[in-house]
């Protein structure tokens, strides 16, 4: 069995349990994490995921967050500038970026098809690498979870933090950690 064939089955071994209804938001988020080798191939296997999820009752909807960069910076009134120079941007980033971005997740979040038994799956998170941290988005979000929210995240975790695509600062976060560390279920961890 392949490292994402084994991910998706420790992820139904976990969503396919009882679900706590009086969690707390954070609680509620689920990370899959995986080597960041294995993005193009998570991608072409994220049916495992969403046969998962529905095989156990639950509804799936996925986010694709690659594209949000290149349509928030199209929207962007003064881009040319920025391309220009780029340090300018910076502030915007921090302020309207995640803004734009929790937005997105958000209208998944909360839309009239979105509910209690629903995961809101996103993948594509690396391409918030070098713009914004996944931590400033969730954050803005993390009351809108109705069900679960999953999210693909290439990068390591180890005692509780997480860091995207191995480079990155790490950052403690509260979420269940779906992992393939020393071949042992981290979510059935205390």
């Amino acid at each position: 069995m392949g490292r994402i064939e084994e991910l998706a089955a420790r992820y139904r071994g976990h969503i396919g349990a009882p679900w706590q209804r009086n969690l707390a938001g954070d609680q509620k988020a689920i990370f899959v994490v995986y080597p960041k080798s294995d993005e193009r191939k998570l991608r072409q296997r994220i049916e495992l995921f969403e046969m998962a999820t529905t095989s156990t009752g639950h509804n799936w909807r996925l986010l694709d967050a690659t594209g949000i960069f290149a349509r928030w910076m199209a929207d962007t009134e003064y881009r040319d500038i920025y391309f220009e120079e780029p340090e300018t941007l910076a502030m915007k980033l921090r302020s309207d970026f995640v803004q734009y971005a929790a937005s997105c997740l958000r209208q998944v979040l909360t839309s009239a098809s979105t509910d209690e038994d629903t995961v809101v799956a996103v993948q594509g998170v690396a391409c918030f690498y070098g713009f914004t941290r996944v931590s400033l988005i969730l954050k803005e979000v993390i009351k809108d979870i109705r069900g679960r929210l999953v999210v693909f995240f290439p990068g390591e975790y180890e005692d509780k933090n997480y860091r995207l695509l191995d480079a990155r600062e790490d950052w403690n976060y509260l979420a269940v950690p779906i992992t393939l560390h020393n071949g042992v279920n981290d979510y059935e961890k205390p």
